[in-house]
């Protein structure tokens, strides 16, 4: 992949999930409904990536793209350099 995702936030984006609902995690960062997608990413090389809830929680999705864990948030974002 040539393009480099857009950092939306350095840190988690905390949302609670239902068990049995499928959610799409923006993996582009262009998204104006963050942490998932609303097609933005369209004419890019992301796809939106698929979260599918086990149980009702609250869960921390990545809001800086980089996770190694992806969806979901695994402290990557304090590792990221940025002149934002």
């Amino acid at each position: 992949m040539s393009e480099l995702p857009k950092i939306f936030k350095k840190g988690s984006m905390r949302f609670d999930v239902k068990k049995g609902v499928t959610y799409y995690w923006c993996a582009c960062g262009l998204s104006s409904n963050q942490p998932f997608c609303d097609g933005s990413h369209k004419g890019t090389d992301f796809t939106p990536m698929q979260y599918t809830a086990n149980e009702d929680k609250t869960v921390g999705f990545c809001g800086c793209k980089y996770s190694k864990n992806k969806p979901l948030c695994d402290g990557s974002h304090k590792f990221i350099e940025t002149n934002e």
